[in-house]
């Protein structure tokens, strides 16, 4: 048996890990959205762009003779998870998710839970400026309706801001303490809007807003699609290896 073709969803850190790990072992293609202008440089090879649905990435599976699916999507990235699950059902090809560990609440933590973006702009009119957004580009327009807030954009790709008025940082994580600790002094950050995107590449904004007791409004993560999952690079490089392809649930 030659190696096993595995087809990696990315665009993340883990991502970009499972293809690194995987290595000489198997034929590995990572694929991107293609939101991001310019990616991190990643293992094997690259593809970028949507599949066509459902339908298209079921037809992707069969043609390219792909013998594992990784879901290695921003835990956010729904619909993508979702495509992936039927896509992989209707080639009969093995899906593994990998799921980002939660950050875990502590002690001096002033968390806002709410379910999305527009619960986040509407919980801001009694927290203080400036505020810090850490969203993607697709939950900015629940906030433009906000007159007289102060906003603190953080972006990887340079271009117009989608908030007029707010103040860019161009940067590209994953993000240590000592740099979060200088952002929120240099731009006096009062409350930080986040998603609960879990894992260390960007837990430092979370430990930063805690020694400085800011609120941070949270928006949950949507429900995971049922299926075999694990939480490390490792588990699933394992699994991508192992003939068997079965994961935990």
């Amino acid at each position: 048996m030659g190696r096993p073709r595995i087809l990696i969803l990315g665009g993340t850190g883990e991502g970009a890990a499972i293809a690194r790990a995987l290595g000489g072992r198997a034929e590995v293609t990572s694929s991107l959205a293609g939101r991001t202008k310019r990616p991190a440089a990643l293992a094997g090879e690259v593809r970028s762009g949507g599949f066509g649905g459902v339908e298209g990435l079921a037809r992707y599976l069969g043609e390219q003779r792909i013998d594992r699916l990784i879901d290695a999507t921003h835990p956010f990235a729904a619909r993508i998870s979702a495509n992936a699950r039927e896509a992989a059902e209707r080639a009969d090809v093995p899906r593994l998710a990998v799921e980002r560990p939660m950050w875990r609440r502590q002690p001096g933590d002033r968390w806002i839970c709410v379910a999305d973006a527009a619960a986040a702009a509407r919980a801001l009119p009694d927290l203080p400026d400036a505020v810090f957004l850490t969203l993607g580009p697709g939950d900015l327009d629940a906030f433009a309706g906000l007159g007289g807030r102060r906003f603190v954009l953080r972006r990887i790709d340079p271009g117009p801001s989608p908030l007029a008025g707010a103040e860019v940082v161009l940067a590209r994580g994953p993000f240590d303490l000592a740099g979060e600790r200088r952002l929120f002094e240099d731009y006096g950050v009062g409350t930080l809007v986040t998603r609960a995107s879990g894992g260390a590449a960007t837990e430092a904004k979370i430990a930063a807003a805690r020694e400085r007791g800011v609120p941070v409004v949270m928006i949950r993560r949507p429900p995971a699609e049922p299926g075999p999952r694990v939480s490390s690079v490792e588990a699933a490089v394992a699994w991508a290896l192992n003939s068997a392809g079965s994961g935990s649930s």
